[in-house]
């Protein structure tokens, strides 16, 4: 018999934020990321964003860049390091909707898994902190020394997350039409389709114009807005967006 699986994004869809978010201010402080990057390329980004007058794709896609870039030659100790400091203090600030959704999946026999863009060394973490089954990643590349050589395979994009999907529902013999996805951006549109209960939460504009697009996924998603300590579900088929900021 096939099994059953929920698949959950992590940031923005369990975690609160960005988890990369922590990872950066980290190596800021442990020295491996000069302040003056953060105040004079990152900073601009993340208060506008702050500030609902920018992106937030635009303000994470910095961070990214200069992840990758500072972290060569770094050893996957020293980042392991750090991901298991930020996932033991901040893994907690995760959404109530999707925690519950976790222990149903669990209750219920599902298998759980996390497919994210976050760093693997971090989704390892959060997955070990939540007891996923498993886990998927944006694999950062090392050397034979364990060193980090800025070669990395992605997993924020739907190409890649469509491509880690099916590649687990073989290993695992998941029906993907009886299966979950759980998801807050663009990157998840792919998940969505290729899964028969669909749940997009906090989604983002682009997320909701290409969902309202698709005229079968639209019929079968489920769309939720967690603010303080309420869960709004949203009709999709009623919803009208405003003008973007």
């Amino acid at each position: 018999m096939d099994r059953i699986a929920a698949f959950f994004d992590i940031d923005g869809t369990i975690y609160r934020e960005g988890l990369i978010t922590e990872v950066f201010k980290k190596m800021v402080t442990h020295e491996i990321v000069a302040p003056k990057r953060w105040e004079e390329e990152v900073g601009p980004a993340f208060h506008a964003w702050d500030r609902r007058q920018g992106d937030y794709d635009r303000y994470l896609s910095k961070m990214v860049a200069i992840f990758k870039e500072t972290s060569v030659g770094i050893s996957h100790e020293h980042i392991d390091h750090i991901a298991r400091l930020v996932v033991q203090q901040k893994g907690d600030r995760v959404y109530q909707f999707t925690r519950k959704e976790i222990e149903r999946h669990k209750r219920e026999g599902h298998l759980v898994i996390a497919i994210s863009g976050s760093p693997d060394a971090l989704v390892r973490e959060m997955a070990n902190k939540y007891a996923f089954d498993d886990y998927r990643g944006t694999v950062y590349h090392c050397d034979d020394r364990g060193y980090y050589t800025g070669e990395i395979t992605p997993m924020w994009d739907g190409a890649s997350k469509k491509k880690a999907l099916y590649q687990l529902a073989d290993q695992y013999g998941i029906d993907l039409s009886q299966s979950y996805s759980y998801g807050d951006t663009n990157g998840d549109l792919t998940m969505f389709e290729n899964t028969g209960h669909p749940c997009a939460i906090n989604p983002t504009r682009e997320l909701l114009t290409n969902i309202s697009r698709n005229a079968e996924l639209k019929q079968r998603i489920r769309v939720v807005v967690e603010r303080k300590d309420v869960i709004y579900n949203i009709d999709i088929n009623h919803l009208e967006l405003e003008s973007s900021i």
